[in-house]
């Protein structure tokens, strides 16, 4: 067990979590002022190259004033995982370090955080061939009748995989197929390695969760007024990517997929889309308040950035 005066030695990282609309990029900008950091995002959107308006991305005036990394990683009808987000991380932390900088973790995908701080199992890598396989199938027979198939392997996966999670439930029968053992059997025996940093962890929830749900209403509405219709409709036309594309899978992209397919009105394809956004605001503060050992803040508070330096001008910040 590392003592207190270990980890105090230990490098600092800074990771900086919250719900969609709360403000996070304006408050790592921020901090970017007081402290040499540099931003690692921990979004699942934005690793995707043509997918800012929806993703929220940097402009390019924060891109210039401070380093960000991890943006831009891959095409829309690529594959990215959180294994692959933990290692791309690491590296990005050892490199930020090695320059005698602060790593700065901002985003909202909790499972990347959650997976960073506490490890993933060892699970096997994905098998290009058996993928196949299992899409050719449920093609013919449905995402229910896969599911009811994981069900008989894997009861545990199947309980907290939804019928129609086509992803998820792809990647659990890959498991089963190349291991002959359940997803659920691996992950209950991971082993969680520390990270080789002292980490200051924040969390920015709202006071009233009702302002937030105005925030995202706002939000969403100013995204289809900066053209996020025309940016899906220009991703469907470069790439090869269909309705249960992961990418296409993130809220408010699959939406408007819905509306550009003509499955819904403009009307319905905003009630939706600001919903969904809603949805994931509340399953983040969800994942959020199991995780131990947050600073927490009002990210409604009006001197919210002032209260985030405050706190970490009293943590040990020095790098060694």
């Amino acid at each position: 067990m590392l003592s207190k005066h270990n980890i105090v030695e230990l490098p600092p990282a800074i990771l900086m979590m919250g719900p969609t609309a709360s403000g996070k990029s304006n408050v790592a900008m921020e901090i970017a002022q007081y402290f040499p950091v540099e931003i690692i995002s921990v979004d699942s959107a934005q690793v995707y190259r043509k997918m800012n308006i929806g993703s929220a991305k940097p402009d390019q005036y924060d891109l210039a004033a401070v380093p960000h990394h991890l943006i831009d990683l891959i095409n829309p009808d690529e594959h990215y995982s959180a294994a692959q987000f933990c290692k791309d991380a690491l590296t990005k932390m050892d490199e930020i370090t090695a320059r005698g900088k602060i790593p700065l973790l901002v985003g909202g995908t909790m499972l990347y955080f959650k997976a960073l701080k506490e490890g993933l199992s060892t699970l096997p890598s994905a098998n290009e061939s058996i993928r196949k396989e299992i899409e050719i199938t449920a093609a013919k027979k449905g995402w229910p009748e896969m599911h009811h198939r994981l069900k008989q392997f894997d009861p545990i996966s199947a309980e907290r995989i939804k019928p129609h999670d086509s992803q998820r439930i792809q990647r659990a029968l890959e498991v089963y197929y190349l291991t002959d053992r359940p997803m659920s059997d691996i992950l209950s025996q991971q082993q969680s390695t520390p990270l080789p940093y002292h980490l200051i962890s924040m969390a920015l929830l709202p006071a009233d969760r009702k302002i937030l749900h105005e925030r995202i209403l706002i939000r969403f509405e100013k995204m289809i007024a900066m053209g996020l219709i025309d940016e899906v409709r220009t991703i469907r036309d470069q790439f090869c990517v269909n309705a249960e594309t992961p990418s296409m899978r993130c809220v408010g992209y699959r939406q408007v997929y819905m509306y550009l397919d003509n499955l819904i009105s403009r009307t319905t394809m905003m009630d939706m889309g600001i919903a969904a956004t809603r949805q994931l605001a509340k399953r983040q503060l969800t994942w959020l308040r199991a995780m131990t050992g947050l600073q927490e803040f009002d990210c409604l508070a009006e001197n919210l950035p002032r209260q985030v330096i405050a706190y970490l001008q009293t943590r040990d910040l020095a790098i060694n």
